[in-house]
């Protein structure tokens, strides 16, 4: 189903041509007598003065032909303004049903969704993905994906943060003011060097509202994680790996990917960088028995209530305070192992033993140190938002450093950033994960 402001001059026809791409854009040409033509079947549904709802079938499935075909017709879809489309706070172009077929039993799946192209997209997404009883913190807006340029607003429970390289406009800060459920709200104006920023400068500060507790917490994925708007840059959680914590608490990595093969319980999980320990709780949660390391005994403190706030005894865990490189070399030469590793750098880092990591040139390094303390069969989660790395960089860098240590990987799952972070060619995606067992 579209939506267009443009004149739809027959209630129903079929548009046959074939398409060529140039550059990010399809162009229609005549329809060949042999190859490979696109065909869209159009019917209007509705129409009123200005707009006009019309069903679009792809007979075929060639890339962007609905859009190319309602654009050389005269009714560019509403949104769509790669084709001469008018301006909208989404692309009006909606899949009303979509038809599956069961893996098991082989019988049809047809699900069907209705259109509200006035709805607005950006809460109309979290809204289908999220389940508020379970997860109160997420990303709300996301920057151009989301329509406000340069502008993050995050939702902590009943509190806002709201970051950006300026100080808040006024059209931000009436939408802050239109959200429903908000006690406050705080902005923090975003510095591209922070590295010896005094924290008074860099921490958010109250805009709207009445002001949060020193410390409160969220939920999510049922999991209860502190919060402060008080300690600097820092939260406490980084929102953006939700899914890949989620991925502990339910053993599953992806189809036929489980994290342990059975369950967590009498399982080893080692968390390094573990800030405030996010997914040691998860694993935790899940049965498995976690070593936390940070070079912050602050982080630490923090992620031991984190585990107390869920009921978790931190005392059955280990929290190790150090140098992350120091403390692998340690634990191999005391012959630990663990089921499950968790590397999850920040992209630069200084420690006085050690000195600088650079997530950009030192991520084999770290993966180096970490192999000899991974069971057979073991599980790596690998992560960065190293800006300078791209997904096939990132991910052939971690399986070369495996193939040097002479392991072999069994099975490997590349995970992008979470919906609420949308990717598009003006916010493009920044977090890389993959998930590998390894023999």
């Amino acid at each position: 189903m579209l939506l267009t402001d443009g004149l739809v001059q027959r209630p129903a026809f079929t548009a046959v041509s074939s398409l060529v791409r140039a550059g990010v854009k399809y162009h229609s040409r005549p329809g060949r007598a042999r190859g490979e033509n696109a065909e869209t079947r159009f019917r209007v549904v509705a129409q009123e003065p200005g707009r006009a709802l019309v069903e679009a079938e792809a007979v075929t499935g060639r890339t962007h032909q609905i859009r190319v075909h309602a654009a050389e017709h005269g009714f560019p879809i509403l949104g769509d303004t790669l084709y001469g489309g008018a301006a909208w706070s989404r692309l009006c172009l909606h899949a009303e049903s979509l038809t599956l077929q069961h893996p098991v039993s082989g019988a049809s799946l047809v699900f069907r969704a209705n259109p509200d192209f006035l709805a607005n997209p950006r809460l109309a997404l979290r809204a289908a993905l999220l389940e508020p009883v379970a997860t109160d913190a997420f990303r709300l807006i996301h920057g151009a994906s989301d329509g406000w340029p340069g502008w993050q607003v995050d939702r902590l429970g009943e509190f806002l943060l709201s970051q950006s390289e300026r100080a808040l406009t006024d059209a931000q800060r009436q939408h802050l003011e239109s959200l429903a459920g908000v006690t406050g709200a705080y902005h923090r104006r975003l510095h591209r060097q922070i590295r010896g920023a005094d924290p008074a400068e860099v921490a958010a500060r109250l805009v709207l509202g009445r002001a949060a507790p020193e410390r409160f917490a969220v939920r999510e994925n049922g999991v209860r994680f502190e919060i402060s708007f008080h300690e600097g840059y820092s939260l406490g959680l980084f929102l953006d790996q939700r899914d890949n914590r989620r991925r502990f608490l339910v053993n599953h990595i992806a189809a036929g990917f489980p994290l342990f093969d059975e369950s967590a319980g009498g399982c080893e999980m080692l968390n390094t960088f573990a800030y405030t320990c996010g997914f040691s709780l998860c694993a935790a949660k899940a049965g498995a028995r976690t070593t936390s390391l940070d070079l912050s005994k602050k982080y630490l403190e923090w992620g031991k209530r984190n585990f107390a706030l869920n009921g978790l005894d931190p005392a059955g865990h280990d929290f190790l305070h150090g140098d992350v490189f120091d403390w692998l070399r340690r634990l191999a030469r005391k012959h630990r192992t663990f089921e499950c590793i968790v590397l999850d750098p920040p992209t630069f880092s200084q420690s006085k033993q050690y000195g600088v990591f650079r997530a950009e040139k030192d991520y084999p390094r770290l993966v180096a140190a970490a192999l000899p303390l991974l069971k057979a069969n073991g599980i790596l989660l690998a992560s960065t938002n190293a800006a300078g790395l791209e997904p096939e960089t990132f991910v052939h860098t971690i399986e070369r450093s495996i193939t040097a240590a002479r392991r072999r990987i069994q099975r490997r799952h590349y995970v992008p950033q979470p919906p609420d972070f949308p990717i598009s060619r003006s916010e493009p995606a920044y977090l890389k994960t993959v998930w590998l067992r390894i023999e």
